[in-house]
């Protein structure tokens, strides 16, 4: 072979190794580079890189209580952010934005401090991606024992490519990042349009002497058990029952309690705005709730009527499988949009003046083991398996939203009494409000409650039993 071939070759050679090492050094740095962390106006942010893919641009990564959505500004390149929400301090992002010009200026910090965050996330990134390049090179002088000249020639070669390599990429490919960021200025830039001011009590009767309230679905309502002895239009309405866990509460503690509560209630139509049951136009619960400006405990069931989950559990009864890709992509989507809204619930949650502790109820599994029961309706352990994990991505959603926002979340659990078993929690297939919580079932969720406001350690924010009333009041 000639020498300048063999030359040639033997560059090629050194060049597609330098390239291969670059190439694993960065996907491995990008992996391992810790999130950089900001704080501005009471929310805290952490910022890193989303994952590459081949498009030339697109929407980054927003990480909302543990659900990954898009977000609405688009970025060019295949290099994207991506930013974890992990915690929002009320009072701080309030103290911030009622300062004079406030808003404007919190505005100008955020965006200043992600783009601050990505800068300092990529140069951490280059800098581990550059380790990673040593080691291996290192490894490999090791193996072929190399002499300490060759391998300091070598390694001076791939660390250098590796940042070169690094830094033109960035370049390339996420260069106009920092200036898309500049342009957000507030997590609802990121999560695209949300309810702009708490919702004022407008309208809503004021009531004074209510120490508890409770909104939310038909499971808050209970729904398919004894109706209310003396029920308004709206009661009849939303399904409200007087086994309903308001109203063992209400007796338990001796409050007078606001039950809200609606089935078919979700938090755009039910709890944010007006709810349409018949002929009947409920009042969004959050602004009736803002009449009650003494309450000092708010418990709060909701989410499963926004990702539709009883036709969701309908569709996979009558399916032979329901977790194929497309039922699956539709229930990502679905949760995807709950999370976006759950966001403004619990942001109208916080800004209620009194600052009562917030309860926010999990959902139960209502299958157990034994399924002989369901046989004739075709849910299988499998099917209940699957059904059973969107519930805990449900319940995922809502447990990070409370802990991001400083509320409680209350897990539910019916083990040993769910459906098909002896003593069952669960209303049956057949009954009224299949699936709902029966008396019983009504009663464990108010126990789950009373023990979770037993642990704070808040004492202010538990209320203070009245000595007249232990039903609840209804709208």
């Amino acid at each position: 072979m000639r020498p300048w071939l063999r030359r040639t070759l033997t560059a090629l050679g050194y060049t597609t190794a330098v390239l291969a090492v670059a190439a694993l050094s960065v996907w491995l740095s990008v992996r391992v580079t810790p999130l950089q962390t900001v704080s501005p106006a009471g929310q805290t942010v952490q910022v890193g890189a989303a994952t590459p893919d081949l498009t030339m641009s697109g929407p980054g990564e927003l990480e909302l209580f543990g659900q990954s959505i898009p977000t609405e500004p688009r970025f060019e390149g295949p290099i994207r952010p991506r930013l974890k929400l992990t915690h929002i301090s009320f009072n701080a992002q309030a103290s911030a934005l009622t300062k004079p010009g406030g808003a404007q200026a919190a505005g100008k910090d955020l965006s200043r401090q992600l783009t601050a965050a990505w800068t300092r996330y990529l140069l951490w990134e280059t800098l581990i991606a550059a380790g990673f390049a040593a080691l291996i090179t290192i490894a490999v002088v090791g193996i072929r024992r190399s002499s300490r000249t060759a391998m300091l020639k070598m390694l001076a070669i791939t660390v250098t490519s590796v940042c070169a390599f690094n830094a033109l990429g960035v370049y390339l490919l996420a260069s106009a990042t920092p200036a898309a960021l500049q342009h957000v200025r507030g997590i609802e830039d990121l999560v695209g349009p949300s309810t702009p001011t708490p919702v004022q009590a407008i309208g809503a009767p004021a009531r004074p002497g209510v120490q508890a309230v409770v909104i939310g679905d038909s499971t808050a309502a209970g729904i398919g058990n004894a109706p209310l002895d003396h029920p308004t239009g709206t009661d009849k309405a939303c399904g409200r029952s007087k086994d309903a866990f308001a109203v063992y509460l209400a007796a338990a503690n001796n409050w007078n309690t606001l039950n809200l509560a609606c089935s078919g209630a979700t938090i755009r139509d039910g709890l944010l705005g007006p709810q349409q049951r018949g002929s009947t136009e409920v009042p969004p619960q959050m602004s009736a709730a803002t009449g009650a400006d003494k309450a000092s405990v708010i418990i709060v069931s909701i989410g499963a009527n926004d990702i539709h989950w009883s036709t969701m559990t309908a569709l996979c009864a009558a399916a032979n499988a329901c977790d194929d890709k497309a039922s699956t992509a539709y229930f990502q989507q679905q949760i995807a949009a709950f999370t976006t809204d759950y966001y403004d619930l619990l942001h109208n949650l916080a800004a209620l003046p009194q600052q009562p502790r917030i309860l926010i109820n999990e959902y139960y599994n209502p299958f157990g083991e034994k399924l002989d029961c369901l046989k004739d309706q075709n849910i299988t352990p499998a099917k209940a398996k699957t059904l059973k994990s969107r519930l805990d991505a449900l319940n995922s959603v809502l447990r990070q939203g409370a802990q991001t926002f400083g509320f409680t979340a209350v897990p539910q659990h019916f083990d040993g009494h769910r459906l098909c078993s002896d003593q069952p929690f669960v209303q049956g297939l057949d009954a009224n409000a299949p699936l709902h919580p029966n008396a019983a079932g009504e009663l464990a969720i108010a126990l789950a409650d009373q023990q979770a406001l037993s642990r704070t350690n808040h004492t202010s924010s538990t209320p203070t039993p009245s000595t007249n009333a232990a039903a609840p009041n209804t709208p």
